[in-house]
């Protein structure tokens, strides 16, 4: 831990970010009575409650929430101050937080750790796995550095890089008929039962646009906002998914992938990087490193 950073502070925004004095204390690999006496000691030097229990955990007062950015900004400036001060050596080092897409861990997750190990020993990755959504939330709220995140064709942002465009496919059981078929039209999917994410997510908002444009009306069976329930979904004969072909279905014996034509869909995976969080020389060159690795890795089959 920083030493220029009072660990108290560490440990409140550790608490607020995880929403319980539990998943701090899992976070830092500290004893819960340790991170529950810190953000006592934080409150009586401050004379008011930066924390209400709940049922679930804890949030943030109207005064812990006055707090939070501010000493978020604190340490954010100490520990870029901090990283400068190292970087001047020209070697990096120090914490990097990466998001990554679930159906990415395979592929990514080992390798990378290897690459980082060999080439920068002391740099500490910090690994995560979600949905886009989930992985675009926590690089907005600055829990990330950067993050592998799926964007539609039209979508992907200036801050952004592509890493991969992969081609929407429909999910099927391999004991349908359709699923002897290398290709189908959207136009027939209009005659399926769907399991879409729930609404508004982007995926499910350009399919209901290209529909109306061509006069059709999808049918939504079941609503399932992660692609691995959706993939247990059409395993469980709830009806048909649509996916990015590179997110090959877990059910590799149960469940096909069948290309979408007539138009052909895509979608793009990209490496976000968070806005409000300090950038150092151990986030710059392992996002390098993703940039120019990443793409080679997610074409592979898994």
């Amino acid at each position: 831990m920083n030493t220029l950073i009072h660990p108290n502070w560490q440990l409140f925004v550790k608490v607020a970010d995880a929403g319980s004095l539990s998943g701090a204390a899992l976070a830092l690999a500290q004893p819960i009575s340790v991170v529950s006496r810190g953000i006592a000691q934080i409150e009586r030097d401050l004379g008011a409650r930066l924390f209400r229990r709940t049922g679930r955990g804890v949030v943030l007062t109207e005064f812990g929430k006055q707090v939070y950015p501010r000493v978020l900004g604190f340490i954010q400036d100490t520990e870029q101050f901090a990283d400068d001060m190292r970087s001047q050596s020209g070697v990096p080092m120090g914490d990097v937080r990466l998001g990554m897409l679930t159906f990415s861990v395979p592929k990514l997750a080992g390798p990378l750790f290897v690459q980082v190990r060999q080439r920068w020993p002391r740099v500490r990755l910090h690994l995560s796995e979600g949905s886009s959504a989930q992985l675009e939330e926590g690089l907005a709220q600055g829990r990330l550095d950067m993050a592998t995140l799926l964007r539609e064709e039209d979508e992907v942002h200036a801050s952004e890089t592509p890493l991969l465009r992969t081609p929407l496919a429909l999910v099927v059981p391999t004991s349908h008929a359709l699923a002897q078929r290398q290709s189908i039209p959207f136009d027939e999917l209009a005659t399926l039962p769907l399991v879409l994410p729930g609404a508004p997510h982007p995926l499910r908002t350009r399919l209901q646009v290209l529909a109306r444009q061509r006069q059709l009306t999808l049918t939504c069976a079941i609503e399932a906002d992660s692609i691995r329930l959706q993939h247990e979904m059409v395993a469980a004969g709830g009806g048909f998914a649509i996916t990015a072909a590179a997110m090959a279905p877990p059910h590799a014996g149960s469940l096909a992938l069948v290309r979408i034509v007539q138009p052909a869909l895509s979608r793009t995976i990209v490496l976000g990087i968070a806005a409000h969080r300090p950038h150092t020389l151990a986030t710059r060159s392992v996002a390098d490193l993703i940039r120019s690795w990443a793409p080679d890795l997610l074409h592979k089959e898994s």
